[in-house]
């Protein structure tokens, strides 16, 4: 077995570690709640932008709160004034040590700024630079593509806004995730494996907080099986990208619960008609799904298992392929960008 598949299989212990230990992550909710910020950046690189992108999702949909994603070189190469005080900054990180990532959050925290890092490792420079450090307590990961720190950074960017709204529901359907990544661990997606074992190109689709996975599914497969994917919201594909979809195109569709998922199913089905190859991963109760999706004890949490389910798929695909997918060419699991 793969570190990468080994990894992602043990997602439900590191929520479960996550859900054990959060006194500090309420400090900062309650923290939040009383000071409410206006507005709220993310900075982060890769998979990390992508939970960046889900933490987002939430917290403009259920807090009201406007999230941006800062590029970093406004803060570091332009050194631009940057009107933040008392502001949310969040960075996300697997490593903490990237040097564009440490310098921005410097330079945010020196303009009043509120930062608060999400990092795999508490130690690092990341974090010290932080006001606020949120362990993501995934432990080492071996795999150069990441998969349990991906979920815990999605895991924790839930906690963060059911506690930040006080939203008793969303934490007790958080305290059944780990059941629910157990499950999702478990699901069939080999007529994906088959679909895409020869594939060179391909769109993932999804909206909303789905478009999250979208985007870290569509890194995955070009990070572990060399497939150059690339990864839209099911509106804007209809705009330009339009014109790569013809027949035999193939499509991975994400539709799972959610104000989003009839109009990706619709788009699913239209795709179909002009004969391309689509696959839709949704719920058992969605009719012609191709790949099954797990339900959660809320629909905010289901992108989460979605994606440990298209992780064990795209670690099996990757071996099909004939890679490694714990060392992906050219690759390294510490990216240092200035």
């Amino acid at each position: 077995m793969s570190n990468m598949l080994n990894e992602a299989l043990s997602s439900p212990e590191v929520v479960t570690a996550q859900l054990a230990d959060n006194a500090h992550l309420a400090a900062l909710a309650e923290k939040l709640a009383r000071q409410r910020p206006h507005v709220a950046l993310t900075v982060a690189r890769g998979s990390s932008d992508h939970a960046a992108s889900y933490f987002a999702s939430l917290a403009m949909s259920r807090l009201g709160v406007p999230v941006a994603s800062l590029p970093m070189s406004v803060a570091t190469l332009q050194q631009a004034p940057l009107q933040v005080k008392g502001e949310l900054a969040l960075a996300f990180s697997q490593s903490g040590r990237s040097p564009d990532l440490v310098g921005t959050m410097t330079a945010l925290r020196a303009a009043g700024a509120r930062t608060v890092s999400l990092v795999n490792a508490p130690d690092s420079p990341l974090a010290a630079a932080c006001e606020w450090n949120l362990p993501l307590r995934a432990g080492p990961e071996l795999s150069v593509a990441a998969t349990k720190s991906y979920i815990a950074m999605l895991s924790l960017s839930a906690q963060l806004v059911a506690l930040w709204q006080g939203d008793d529901s969303l934490s007790h359907a958080l305290n059944q995730l780990p059941q629910a990544l157990h499950q999702a661990g478990r699901l069939d997606w080999s007529p994906a494996v088959e679909q895409l074992r020869e594939v060179k190109r391909m769109l993932v689709i999804g909206r909303g907080a789905g478009l999250a996975i979208a985007q870290e599914a569509a890194l995955k497969l070009k990070e572990t099986s060399g497939i150059q994917a690339e990864a839209f919201s099911s509106a804007e594909v209809r705009h330009g990208p339009m014109e790569l979809i013809d027949r035999d195109y193939p499509l991975l569709v994400f539709a799972p619960r959610g104000p989003e998922q009839a109009g990706l199913i619709q788009f699913a089905r239209d795709m179909q008609e002009r004969g391309a190859r689509v696959l839709l991963a949704a719920p058992p109760e969605v009719e012609h799904a191709t790949l099954p999706l797990c339900n959660t004890a809320d629909p905010a949490l289901d992108p989460i298992a979605a994606i440990l389910t298209f992780y064990v798929m795209a670690a099996c695909l990757a071996t099909v392929r004939g890679r490694n997918p714990d060392t992906p060419r050219h690759l390294s699991k510490v990216t240092e960008t200035h």
